[in-house]
């Protein structure tokens, strides 16, 4: 069984920054692609960021592009989202997901963490 936990979350002002942290139990972490989605109330789960195996490749929603960046450390199992320049309309619970290969869509991803609360105050 493979688990993520994701932590970093909090409560911040727009125009301030947080970093998101998804640890992964799985020895091979290496080879799984990653991404970030995030679900706020009342609204389905959306795709927030993803990236390859080996940080080659990367993509974005249009929402976060030029404010978030998704990176990994396959040596500490752990893939990050740096967010900056946050907005109220990014305040959501925020999920890290593994798969066999990068993808916009949640359907591609095999394990998911519980999820870290994201709140941006206006």
């Amino acid at each position: 069984q493979v688990q993520l936990v994701e932590s970093g979350g909090g409560l911040v002002q727009a125009g301030d920054s947080l970093r998101l942290s998804c640890a992964a139990s799985r020895r091979t972490f290496s080879r799984d692609a990653m991404g970030w989605f995030r679900q706020a109330p009342g609204k389905e789960r959306e795709f927030v960021a993803t990236i390859s195996w080996s940080s080659g490749s990367t993509y974005y929603a249009n929402s976060v592009k030029g404010r978030f960046t998704i990176s990994r450390d396959n040596a500490k199992n752990t893939v990050y989202l740096q967010m900056n320049s946050l907005k109220p309309e990014d305040t959501a619970v925020y999920y890290c997901a593994a798969g066999p290969s990068i993808s916009y869509s949640s359907l591609t991803y095999t394990y998911w963490g519980q999820g870290t609360q994201v709140t941006v105050s206006s």
